[in-house]
């Protein structure tokens, strides 16, 4: 088939590979423009980019995809078009494009978690199943036909990084099968009052809140990576939880309060349970065991987490 990609991050990488392995032509690959990284805030392109330059692709880098957008991708004799992880909302005069519309690969099992952030929100909602799902795009949000679509379950310590290494993987390969059988897949409307919300990622997310079982902080710190990550406070001080054991012994005390057993460090959860912390964060630290902080902070009587002075 002759293609036309558009993607941007790490997610979308995998399938554009695919389908150069598969033999189809990639006519043009559209990504978001280079951005601002880091703490020298260079300018630096998106992984989808780098690899379409690494197979000699053109890239087109539009801001907005619009009037100039569409001239351009008008210039092609288009089968279809194969977005993945894009980040902009395609136009009714793109989508009625290309012969065969455009084929989007979303991580989650739809009309369940239609949104920006699938992955992160299916791991902190606690789903032990999830997947991907193909589809063709139209005007709304992730409200289309659905092709085809695979399952997978969700480890217990799987963080939103595995999985979604996991799921790019299984998405490319979903996609390849859904460009051979796109003549004859018969598409399947969504139920709309089955849907739920995978709304964009903001910091605020990331707020432990000790109060609840520690399953469900245990869920929030390993579905909030890499960002914005699952932080409290400790001593007026930030701190980032970066990984927890999959283990809730039950424990006494109030929710937050802090244990420091023989080479462990633990947190009483609202449900009576202690969620051990494996890795974590001082602000202007380094990251470290739970141990090693317990030893080095010198751990008061009856001291917790969540502690704002």
């Amino acid at each position: 088939m002759q293609l036309i990609f558009l993607g941007t991050p790490n997610f979308a990488v995998p399938t554009l590979e695919k389908i150069i392995e598969a033999g189809h032509t990639v006519l043009m690959v559209i990504s978001q423009p280079d951005r601002p990284k880091g703490r020298s805030q260079t300018l630096t392109a998106s992984p989808v980019k780098e690899a379409a330059l690494r197979h000699g692709l053109p890239v087109y880098q539009p801001e907005r995809i619009r009037l100039e957008s569409i001239a351009r991708m008008a210039e092609f004799q288009t089968d279809a078009m194969v977005v993945v992880g894009y980040g902009q909302i395609i136009p009714q005069s793109i989508i009625d494009q290309p012969r065969y519309g455009i084929i989007n690969v979303h991580g989650s099992l739809l009309p369940k978690y239609r949104g920006a952030a699938p992955i992160q929100w299916a791991i902190v909602n606690g789903e032990t199943v999830t997947g991907v799902t193909t589809m063709r795009i139209d005007a709304g949000l992730d409200t289309g036909d659905m092709l085809l679509r695979a399952e997978t379950t969700i480890g217990s310590a799987e963080t939103a990084i595995d999985l979604g290494n996991r799921l790019a993987v299984l998405g490319a390969d979903l996609l390849v099968e859904t460009l051979a059988r796109l003549a004859t897949i018969v598409p399947a409307k969504q139920d709309g009052s089955q849907a739920t919300y995978a709304p964009i990622l903001k910091k605020e997310d990331g707020l432990i809140d000790w109060r609840l079982p520690a399953q469900a902080i245990h869920n929030r710190v390993r579905g909030l990576l890499p960002w914005p990550g699952a932080y409290t406070s400790f001593r007026g001080q930030t701190l980032h939880v970066w990984k927890t054991l999959d283990r809730f012994p039950p424990a006494a005390g109030t929710a937050g309060k802090l244990a420091h057993a023989a080479k462990s460090l633990r947190v009483v959860c609202g449900d009576g349970c202690s969620l051990e912390v494996l890795e974590l964060q001082l602000e202007g630290k380094k990251r470290m065991s739970g141990e090693a902080f317990a030893n080095g902070q010198r751990l008061k009587e009856n001291e917790s987490f969540g502690e704002l002075s």
